[in-house]
């Protein structure tokens, strides 16, 4: 069975755009890694989970933050990232950023 997936919709001049949740998750998951800190997210979707609403986007992240960085910068700087990626490339409004810290990696790779 085919998983059905969410899309935001917004009405332009001359039509409308819909983005898939999965074209989010692969912004915000670009994001995360790209944060010094997080331990090396490879290709996890399953690290990203979002939420589509009918007028703004909410993102959960779980990560690895690499041993000896501090957690809340890490967390906020996620946050930051995500927000900053997701609404400069979809025009989409992030509500929230929720990040779950899951471990700390002793070395560069999760």
């Amino acid at each position: 069975m085919a998983e059905t997936k969410d899309y935001m919709t917004q009405e332009l001049e001359n039509g409308s755009l819909s983005i898939n949740e999965e074209v989010i998750t692969t912004v915000a998951l670009a994001a995360l890694r790209d944060v010094e800190g997080v331990a090396n997210q490879k290709n996890d979707r399953k690290s990203i989970r979002v939420t589509l609403c009918s007028e703004f986007v909410e993102v959960e992240c779980s990560l690895v933050v690499i041993y000896g960085h501090s957690v809340m910068e890490i967390a906020k700087n996620v946050q930051n990232a995500v927000t900053n990626a997701v609404e400069s490339m979809t025009g989409l409004k992030v509500s929230r950023v929720d990040v779950n810290v899951t471990g700390i990696s002793m070395g560069k790779q999760a």
